[in-house]
């Protein structure tokens, strides 16, 4: 490798991600060398504690607790501690002495993305995150470089591995969603935490990402229409089958236009029926996908693991080449533009389809009072199917269901439903996604 020239490379944090990623980078050296035109030089690797164990065995010397000293002097740093602080200052100061920066920390990313960017700009400097949404999936990259000249109109992804797993399991297996959850906590696929998981957090940070990406515009996580799974049944996902869908836990990006002509953008996350003929529902286990719409390209699906070690070592390596590579035929970092400034739009405006399940009690004239209140809120309905409640000679359950209204219509339809006289209980809302 004589003739190369070196470039310090700085890991903070050395979790499965890190200890995989400092292990590529010593294994893989010389071949690295040869794709770049520079030397990778692992400076060190910032910890908590140096004598703790790692998955992987890696030189004892390169190991520090001083991650700002560590900083200091690199050409590239990998931060890979995740959470907000001290990771924030670590990287705004790597970027202000110069630094390019490689990250997979979707929660700081998606809350402080827009100051890390701008800092990154300032200096002409590089910040990249392709491992913070979908792992090993490359799919930041193509929407902020292969499509930036194409009009993108919506991405929708199955972007969280461990409810996936879950809803998968519950459909193919008929476990229960606690039994499902029990097997997923024990291969190690939901957080410490797994609320990130089930509520929709861990998928509204990366809808925030992508959303950000695709429509140049800044999305604050907090804009983003979050529900989880936790209130998915077995009942929903048989229901599902016998109509020919299954259920998933989508984060959804589109332009809308809004009832009063608004144009803008929505930003969602929520379990939904999905057709089975829809190439996410062949999403199987803990896999991740990304279903991209654009005006030019057409449909674009990129499928791939979510999680895993290695897997987002993958991405992380990609982006350091693609920071080194700058490093030798010089020119400044390539920034992804956020200044479309759409507007973002309320869940309310969004155009969509429901599935509801009712409780009604069987007697004459429900029927028609129910599509009473349907056409009461300009909701037409798809379909009906009936079932007689077992053991209750005076109940009945409605599955309805709808063709496409605004959002704020159907939930106010809804909400009629459940105040009616007719209906003992509202017993399932599922949005229709990706059947068109």
């Amino acid at each position: 490798m004589n003739g190369y020239r070196d470039l310090r490379v700085a890991l903070l944090g050395c979790g499965s991600v890190g200890a995989q990623t400092a292990r590529l980078i010593l294994e893989h050296g010389e071949e690295l060398a040869s794709r770049i035109g520079a030397r990778l030089t692992l400076a060190g690797i910032a910890v908590r504690d140096v004598h703790a164990q790692r998955d992987v065995e890696l030189p004892q010397e390169l190991f520090t607790t001083d991650a700002e000293r560590l900083v200091q002097g690199a050409d590239i740093v990998i931060e890979l501690m995740g959470g907000i602080e001290p990771a924030r200052s670590l990287i705004l100061q790597a970027l202000q002495g110069g630094a390019d920066v490689v990250t997979a920390n979707k929660a700081l990313i998606a809350a402080h993305g827009r100051e890390l960017a701008d800092a990154a700009e300032q200096v002409g400097a590089q910040l990249s995150y392709e491992a913070a949404v979908a792992a090993a999936i490359p799919i930041l990259r193509p929407l902020r470089e292969s499509l930036a000249g194409d009009h993108i109109t919506r991405v929708l992804g199955i972007v969280n591995g461990s409810t996936n797993y879950i809803l998968d399991r519950m459909d193919r297996f008929g476990d229960s969603a606690e039994d499902a959850m029990r097997v997923a906590s024990e291969l190690g696929y939901l957080e410490a935490d797994p609320t990130l998981d089930v509520e929709g957090y861990d998928a509204a940070q990366k809808a925030t990402i992508l959303a950000s990406i695709a429509f140049h515009t800044e999305v604050p996580v907090d804009a983003v229409h979050r529900e989880g799974i936790s209130g998915i049944t077995l009942t929903q996902i048989e229901a599902a089958k016998h109509a020919g869908y299954v259920i998933k836990l989508l984060a959804i990006a589109e332009r809308i236009t809004s009832s009063d002509g608004v144009a803008g953008i929505s930003a969602r996350v929520y379990p939904a029926l999905i057709r089975r003929d829809h190439p996410l529902a062949a999403v199987y286990g803990g896999k991740n996908a990304v279903f991209v719409e654009a005006e030019a390209a057409g449909e674009l699906m990129f499928y791939g693991a979510g999680a895993g070690g290695a897997e987002t070592a993958s991405a992380v390596l990609g982006d350091l080449v693609s920071a080194a590579r700058r490093h030798v035929v010089g020119g400044p970092g390539i920034a992804g533009s956020l200044h479309a400034e759409l507007p973002i739009l309320p869940v309310g405006e969004v155009n969509t389809a429901y599935q509801v399940m009712l409780d009604v009690h069987d007697q004459p004239g429900v029927l028609a009072g129910i599509a009473g209140i349907l056409a009461e809120h300009g909701v037409s309905a798809a379909s009906v199917e009936q079932a007689i409640v077992e053991g209750e000679a005076d109940r009945a359950t409605l599955v309805i269901g709808t063709h496409v209204a605004r959002e704020a219509d159907l939930a106010a339809m809804v909400d009629a439903l459940r105040a009616s006289e007719m209906v003992f209980a509202v017993t399932s809302v599922l949005r229709l996604e990706g059947n068109e």
